[in-house]
């Protein structure tokens, strides 16, 4: 997916008071008021609240978020349906947002004061991202995709229960209402699917019914003489790509095998889609491996081509900071979002031009002088960096352990269990121990167990590899003049701000290595690292004085984590040239492959396996849940040439 830079909507107002576009030359809503249509046309029109009764889930999708009223009119309807959903998933596109200032005078006086209130409060930066954000305790999730819904509809992983075709008049915005935007909606469709407009144009009714759309008109309102309804009905229904999993119609159970912080990451997801869990770790408690260091780094990345890396890294990393600001309501849990600073060998003017071209706003990131640096570190720096505001440090082994105290009591710990091997017994896939003996049995198992997983899939040709870490840190008093930041710094290495008295920093990269001693060599090498990005010379420091912690990482070749269902062995037939076509085995999944990005990835990955597994709206575009999959690599062989 090409992305584009965001372009905020410029609001203004007609002389009674009706929010209008200059852009587009309409107003955002009649002049009866936006909740009247709301009501009337998109709930009405879909038959709403009566459809979503008795539902697990309910799936809305809207191709033009404006002011957000409709979605706003239908989070009060859920409210006030006492035979509500459970969940309520409501997709919207964007392509011009407005700001957050501007969403607040929007909503000044709002029929829905506290939910608009509440909205505007999570209110995300105005990234190329499809944004999670979530009300209700998680029971209801709006996720908004900012950019060109002809760009994003095409993207978007979901079976969808009633649409709403909503956005300025098809006159004013011809390419929002044409037959294409008609087939991917119906690509989109659940079964059942109703879609309800405002509009009656004919050319809009032409094309939902070619696309497979049952039309009828009905009586309008708002000045409207006549609306448009629909239900999918089509003559002919493609074929699923073969790894989609078909959504459950209820919640279920699930095994995970691993509990640091991919393992509770995802037993927290499959809560918040209502299902259950036991998490299963040899360790005795959670998080006591690689994600069990005493501190760790979570931020974005940019490049210049914003590619996959970087496009999924900015979505993980929007989440994150979402997701560790709760983590963070605990005053035992130590951390902080307060930014991290990425050091870089380029020109202040050079990051900036990145920047801009972009379109990245400076609430993900910005680029600033030395001198700028030096002073949001408190440390005399002599390059430029990018500053991540959203960007901070976390326990990690605490975040684990937070995570799997939310998704309880729906999740269960169960440690001191050594998994050995996996089991294909009827629909279910059976834990076994070193004995043989079943140690539990579920339709669906993830394996959050870094290199672990791989040997239980006896993936061997996965091209993931293991990485040896070292980290370093000692009393920070030992050296009275060492200026630690005020929040972390990252280069070639890292320094964290003093944590627990503690001067802590690091850390190496050794692939292959399995060495489990703390070494010398290595504490010597991460101080030299504190030395170039602090600038103070440690004097004679008694190496013995340092202390450190070795864990390996998993990471796989082409710097991304490997989520999602297992690939069916060899010899497939069909196509398998792009991941969403290999047969997976089913109810098999895995989170895995997290390198040193563990905290970032967490949640996203999580999010991800989860919906693979519950059926829900995946959180980011196909194309990226392509770029983490698993099958990824059975499509890069099937992609090369044959020699011969």
């Amino acid at each position: 997916m090409n992305t584009r830079p965001i372009t905020a909507a410029t609001l203004a107002y007609t002389d009674d008071g009706v929010p209008y576009s200059a852009h587009y030359q309409d107003i955002y809503h009649p002049r009866a008021g936006a909740f009247v249509q709301a009501r009337y046309v998109f709930l009405g029109g879909n038959e709403l609240p009566a459809r979503w009764q008795g539902r697990s889930r309910f799936v809305v999708l809207e191709t033009g978020f404006g002011l957000g009223n409709n979605f706003l009119a239908t989070w009060q309807a859920w409210r006030d349906d006492p035979a509500r959903c459970e969940r309520l998933v409501f997709i919207s596109v964007e392509q011009h947002p407005l700001t957050a200032d501007d969403m607040r005078r929007a909503h000044a006086q709002s029929p829905a004061p506290t939910l608009a209130a509440t909205l505007v409060d999570a209110w995300p930066s105005l990234t190329h991202n499809l944004h999670t954000l979530e009300f209700e305790a998680g029971r209801v999730r709006l996720l908004l995709a900012l950019g060109d819904v002809r760009s994003w509809l095409p993207e978007l992983v979901a079976d969808v229960d009633a649409f709403y075709l909503d956005g300025f008049a098809p006159a004013r915005n011809a390419e929002m209402w044409d037959a294409h935007i008609a087939k991917a909606l119906a690509r989109l469709a659940a079964p059942g699917a109703t879609l309800a407009t405002w509009t009656s144009a004919s050319a809009v009714r032409e094309g939902l019914r070619s696309a497979g759309f049952d039309v009828r008109e009905a009586r309008g309102t708002g000045g409207k003489r006549d609306i448009t309804l629909a239900r999918y009905a089509p003559s002919f229904v493609p074929r699923r790509p073969p790894s989609r999993t078909s959504r459950h119609a209820t919640p279920q159970h699930a095994l995970i095998v691993g509990a640091g912080l991919a393992g509770s990451a995802t037993a927290l997801a499959l809560a918040q889609e209502g299902w259950s869990s036991t998490v299963y770790d040899r360790r005795d408690t959670p998080a006591s491996e690689t994600s069990g260091n005493p501190a760790g780094l979570f931020h974005g990345i940019v490049n210049a081509q914003d590619g996959t890396h970087a496009r999924f890294n900015r979505a993980a990393a929007l989440m994150a900071r979402r997701a560790i600001r709760r983590v963070l309501e605990d005053p035992s849990v130590a951390g902080a979002i307060n930014g991290l600073l990425r050091l870089d060998e380029a020109q202040p003017a050079a990051l900036q031009d990145v920047i801009t071209r972009l379109g990245l706003p400076a609430d993900y990131v910005q680029a600033v002088s030395p001198a700028e640096a030096s002073a949001l570190s408190g440390v005399t720096l002599r390059q430029a960096a990018w500053f991540y505001p959203g960007g901070g440090w976390v326990d990690p082994a605490a975040t684990a352990r937070a995570w799997l105290a939310q998704a309880s009591p729906l999740a269960r710990f169960q440690g001191g269990v050594t998994v050995s091997r996996l089991k294909r017994h009827g629909d279910s896939w059976q834990l076994l121990d070193a004995e043989g003996r079943v140690l539990d049995e579920a339709e669906s198992v993830v394996l959050a167990n870094a290199a672990e997983a791989m040997r239980l899939l006896d993936a061997h040709d996965w091209p993931i590899g293991i990485v040896r870490g070292q980290i370093s840190h000692f009393q920070r008093d030992l050296v009275p003049h060492l200026v630690l930041p005020r929040l972390p710094l990252a280069g070639s290495g890292y320094v964290l701000p003093e944590v627990n008295g503690l001067a802590l920093f690091g850390a190496t990269s050794q692939p292959g290595d399995r060495e489990p001693d703390v070494r010398p060599a290595d504490h010597a090498a991460n101080l030299a690292v504190l030395r170039d990005l602090t600038g103070v010379e440690l004097g004679d420091l008694p190496i013995e004085t340092v202390h450190g912690r070795v864990g390996w990482r998993t990471a796989a070749q082409d710097r991304l984590p490997v989520v999602g269902a297992v690939p069916a062995p060899a010899d497939q037939q069909g196509r398998l040239d792009q991941p969403r076509f290999v047969h997976c085995l089913p109810g098999l999944f895995v989170f895995t492959a997290l390198g040193s990005r563990g905290i970032t990835w967490s949640t996203l990955g999580a999010r991800t396996v989860a919906s693979w597994i519950a059926g829900a709206p995946a959180p980011i575009e196909a194309s990226l849940v392509d770029a983490i999959a698993p099958a990824r690599f059975i499509s890069r062989s099937a992609r090369r040439p044959r020699v011969g």
